[in-house]
């Protein structure tokens, strides 16, 4: 049976597989004689309504002339982890689009983010997304706020997996001087950033005040790049009910104007970690 919800991984590759037999020229009805099924079923692949086997896949991706081994390969790994069940599925039932921000964060190779008032939640303690969530005028209630910060540790539990993404962090210092929580909260949280900026996969610079009018001033967003030559870039806005995904090329070409021009604004690593200790002595 489909699952109820298809996951990102699966309709990224319904997308491809769709992209991929019109550019070939094949219509549904051949794509189905090709791997003996009624023409539905490769309309429910192509919607992402159900799943492809792998050799069903591999069959398709040789009809529809890919015979790059590394292109198909990459394709067939992601076809066989959109059938997992992991934590984020679990997700799903609340929070769906939650649930995808954090589908793209586990399959991107390099995550660029701007966080202009608050410190990203890849990076956040527990302590201080629990006085975020606290200061929320939802009134949630305290189960339901530490449900959501096990879900945030959980989600930071792949930047210490082999398989970890390079992560270019654009925060604003405004996010520093937040004072969420108590002095006790903000220094640990402080003291997080620095430690994660240590490590070699993550950069980490900040955009002082004093850069003035800046690219950025319209809001944060997060920037996810794919190993996978087939998938699109994605860029992904919150607001207050939940997240906008942006994905054409228009789209995803003016962000990475922007976060070029906001790192060409922002201060230089050792100059970032300079500021953050300053910070951290006025607390």
């Amino acid at each position: 049976m489909a699952e109820s919800r298809p996951t990102v991984r699966r309709r990224r590759l319904a997308t491809v597989l769709l992209r991929l037999r019109e550019e070939a020229g094949k219509t549904p009805e051949e794509a189905a004689d090709r791997i003996g099924c009624h023409r539905s079923k490769i309309s429910r692949i192509e919607n992402a309504h159900l799943g492809v086997s792998l050799g069903e896949l591999r069959d398709l991706l040789t009809f529809y002339g890919v015979d790059d081994p590394e292109y198909v390969e990459g394709l067939v790994d992601i076809a066989r982890r959109s059938r997992e069940r992991g934590w984020v599925q679990q997700v799903w039932d609340e929070l769906p689009s939650y649930a995808d921000h954090i589908d793209y964060e586990q399959t991107s190779n390099y995550i660029r983010s701007f966080q202009p008032l608050l410190i990203s939640g890849l990076f956040q303690t527990a302590d201080y997304a629990r006085a975020l969530y606290r200061a929320n005028p939802a009134m949630l209630s305290d189960e339901r706020i530490e449900q959501l910060v096990a879900i945030r540790m959980q989600r930071q539990e792949m930047l210490d997996s082999e398989a970890a993404p390079r992560i270019c962090l654009i925060e604003g210092e405004a996010a520093l001087r937040g004072n969420v929580g108590a002095g006790k909260t903000m220094a640990g949280q402080l003291d997080q950033l620095l430690a994660l900026a240590e490590r070699p996969n993550i950069t980490l610079q900040m955009l002082p005040f004093s850069a003035g009018a800046h690219a950025g001033l319209t809001g944060g967003f997060v920037l996810f790049s794919f190993p996978n030559p087939a998938f699109s870039e994605v860029v992904t806005v919150e607001h207050r009910t939940g997240t906008v995904y942006l994905e054409t090329p228009e789209e995803t070409d003016t962000y990475n104007l922007t976060f070029d021009s906001l790192r060409s604004a922002a201060l230089s690593p050792t100059d970032s970690r300079a500021l953050i200790l300053r910070v951290k002595e006025e607390l």
